[in-house]
């Protein structure tokens, strides 16, 4: 994977093959970044990366000048791994071992983007659990936007607070917003 922008644009990062991931293709996450940029001055932001795996998204965002990120991710290879990285580049990411479902049930973080790219074969009634929580919880900024990544298989235009879809590939990008 490779920090597509900001102060490590370009730069190259192996993770363990060990790791079970499935990270952003740098063409989805390059279009996702190109709509974000478009919304947020990222200096001014906070981040909520749920099932992070191997940071490719935090790192995106720190490489930007995001001041404040939050990782989470049940494996701890992953949270090992974005903690190396992170100490590395000296990146603002706080990493958290967690079962994100628990995670979001618990949390007084608040964000005001909160990314998720949850496994593939997740039930779509999993995958609308993060935007249910999210929403309940009141888990993001006022003008905060919940990114959901999943399948082209997948359809959640159904959830309350959708506002959007990108695809990508096989990949697709559902956009929330809630009002507070």
């Amino acid at each position: 994977m490779r920090i597509i922008s900001g102060k490590y644009k370009g730069k190259r990062l192996m993770a363990p093959q060990k790791l079970p991931v499935r990270p952003t293709t740098d063409f989805a996450k390059e279009a996702l970044f190109n709509i974000l940029n478009n919304v947020y001055y990222f200096d001014e932001i906070s981040v909520l990366d749920l099932f992070s795996g191997t940071g490719n998204i935090s790192f995106e965002f720190a490489s930007r000048g995001v001041p404040n990120i939050t990782s989470v991710d049940a494996h701890a290879g992953c949270v090992q791994y974005i903690g190396k990285i992170k100490d590395e580049l000296e990146f603002p990411i706080k990493t958290i071992k967690s079962d994100v479902f628990t995670f979001l049930e618990k949390s007084i973080i608040t964000a005001d983007i909160i990314f998720a790219d949850p496994p593939y074969d997740l039930s779509k009634e999993q995958f609308g659990r993060i935007a249910t929580i999210v929403k309940e919880r009141n888990l993001l900024n006022e003008d905060g936007t919940l990114i959901i990544e999943h399948s082209k298989d997948t359809e959640l235009s159904g959830y309350e607070g959708f506002t959007d879809a990108r695809k990508y590939g096989g990949s697709v990008f559902s956009f929330f917003e809630f009002d507070s």
